[in-house]
């Protein structure tokens, strides 16, 4: 078999995995945050926090909830690392600097998932399992309470009051993800992932020396780590490391866990809003940005240059034999394209162009599907600009889903889609303009500045996933990315929620002649089109000083 062909049926099997899964999931998901009743073992949470699940918020109380709720954690996280050299089960490893502390509690919190450092040789058992694996839950579940209460903010009338926060959180981490994650995690199992508490043994005598591993709840943490759209590996290699990504079997397997629940939660916005067709439009605006990345991606990655490529069936420099051209293709754009980061192959050995392509995935947003919840909500914003546009071009005041868009709800929008280039951009310029951070690029040129870019592109759009090449445990990165990663996850959803609770307050606007139908395939290839003109330009000229002029030059 080709390996063409090869990619092409991997990717022919996830998409039907996908669609099997779409409805069902979708639909329990809107069941859970729809229920008024609440499960034994969540009372017993909602007493140990003090919460009351029954009580309603207007957009301020939710996102006091949020940040304090993130605020506890990050602090919590940084002390667990912080004092993790008299823990049990540390495996001899000491206390994690303070830098880079506070860059992983960030990350970690953030759904982010950025790590510069090696996870294998700095992190022990109960640091990854207590503190990092717990993030891996509660940060997903954060997302999804933030993008329901958006979809209430649409589907309430006369009212300010967009749900629980405690009820979201409590309900997505029991109901979930926590019973899918274990489903994930016995799959992975079988398919060869480990999961042990042992502690560092040699495995083998290598060119005269010994080569050594720890153990670790592996598959556990690899099945949220995909599911939640988190990305942080157990051991440096992520997703490129045996222990944690087997074959190809599990290769597949792990990118239908990084891709099913945000694509579900379309049917899920369908199923809230009271229309399932709005659910189907923003899933096919989805699906075609997907698609076409995933086709531009193969067909750069196997377009060959020459007999070592014909050889190799394609551009095969830092991708795992295991996985070959096509299954490292898909999976470096759905994790690009979500806000997992995780890698199983080395980006920066990608073609030039094939570079850009990942780049440019976090940079439209990462809402094709986009990150657990972060995907839904950063769609329907944009989904609320191209409807903004829509009534520009035509003289009418702009209405989605049976809500008039003013100016202070374009305002919220529009802050929100400047947030995250304001981020990225600045400190790039920052970091390129000053001496120090230059010292920490391997490559000169293109690419070393594409190293740079691709650090804060991930980090500001809370991805995670490295260019690699990039030395980033220096202070500076571990404190500008740890930055960046805050204010790209939390201020952004600041917006998301002030816009949800104006649309809650709004009476809903009957249907006319002269609405904009957002469940026709017109609006699809307008909102297509407004995320590829209005976010993907921002970025570039910047683009144009890295990937695409060493893609050019090569």
């Amino acid at each position: 078999m080709s390996p063409v062909l090869a990619g092409v049926l991997q990717l022919l099997a996830l998409i039907a995995a996908l669609g099997l899964a779409y409805r069902p999931l979708g639909d329990y998901m809107a069941r859970v945050y729809s229920s008024t009743g609440h499960l034994r073992a969540e009372k017993w949470i909602y007493k140990a926090i003090g919460a009351d699940p029954t009580t309603e918020m207007r957009w301020p109380a939710y996102l006091r909830g949020v940040l304090a709720f993130s605020a506890v954690s990050v602090l919590f996280l940084y002390l667990l690392q912080r004092v993790q050299g008299g823990l049990p089960g540390s495996l001899g490893f000491s206390a994690i600097d303070p830098d880079q502390a506070f860059n992983t509690a960030a990350s970690f919190v953030s759904n982010t998932n950025w790590q510069s450092y090696y996870g294998e040789q700095a992190m022990g058992h109960v640091v990854q399992t207590g503190g990092l694996a717990v993030q891996n839950f509660v940060s997903a579940a954060v997302g999804m309470a933030v993008a329901v209460a958006l979809v209430r903010g649409f589907a309430r009338a006369r009212t300010g009051e967009l749900g629980n926060f405690w009820s979201d959180l409590v309900r997505g981490t029991v109901r979930i993800l926590l019973p899918a994650s274990v489903a994930g995690a016995i799959v992975l199992v079988a398919c060869g992932a480990i999961q042990n508490f042992a502690g560092i043994h040699e495995v083998g005598q290598f060119l005269g020396g010994s080569q050594q591993w720890n153990g670790g709840a592996v598959a556990s943490q690899e099945a949220i780590k995909e599911l939640g759209t988190n990305g942080g590996g157990y051991f440096n290699a992520n997703s490129a490391h045996p222990f944690e990504n087997p074959g190809p079997i599990s290769n597949l397997f792990e990118i239908f866990l990084i891709l099913v629940i945000p694509l579900a939660l379309t049917r899920t916005f369908g199923r809230m809003v009271g229309s399932v067709r709005q659910g189907y439009a923003i899933l096919a605006t989805m699906v075609t940005i997907w698609l076409g990345f995933t086709a531009l991606m193969m067909w750069t990655e196997f377009h060959h240059g020459g007999p070592a490529f014909d050889i190799a069936g394609g551009a095969m420099e830092g991708k795992e034999t295991r996985f070959g051209v096509g299954g490292s293709s898909i999976f470096a754009v759905a994790t690009t394209l979500t806000s997992t980061g995780a890698v199983n192959s080395f980006h920066s050995s990608f073609t030039g162009f094939g570079g850009g392509i990942t780049m440019l995935g976090m940079q439209l947003g990462e809402i094709a599907p986009g990150g657990v919840g972060s995907g839904l909500y950063g769609m329907l914003i944009m989904a609320v600009i191209a409807v903004f546009i829509a009534g520009l071009m035509v003289g009418r005041t702009p209405e989605y889903l049976g809500k008039k868009l003013g100016s202070r709800e374009i305002k919220f929008a529009a802050s929100y889609i400047l947030i995250t280039p304001a981020l990225v951009l600045g400190f790039t310029a920052v970091a390129m303009a000053l001496p120090t951070p230059g010292d920490s690029m391997t490559n000169s040129g293109p690419h070393g500045f594409s190293e740079i870019l691709y650090a804060y592109t991930s980090a500001g759009n809370n991805n995670g996933s490295a260019f690699a090449g990039l030395n980033a445990d220096t202070q500076w990165f571990n404190t500008t990315t740890g930055l960046a990663m805050l204010l790209g996850r939390f201020l952004p959803m600041v917006f998301v929620l002030a816009l949800a609770g104006a649309l809650a307050e709004q009476r809903p606007v009957p249907e006319t002649a002269g609405t904009l139908r957002t469940h026709k395939p017109l609006f699809t290839g307008l909102l297509v089109g407004t995320i590829l003109i209005v976010t993907g330009l921002t970025y570039f000229p910047a683009l144009a000083l890295g990937p695409l002029a060493e893609g050019l030059a090569s």
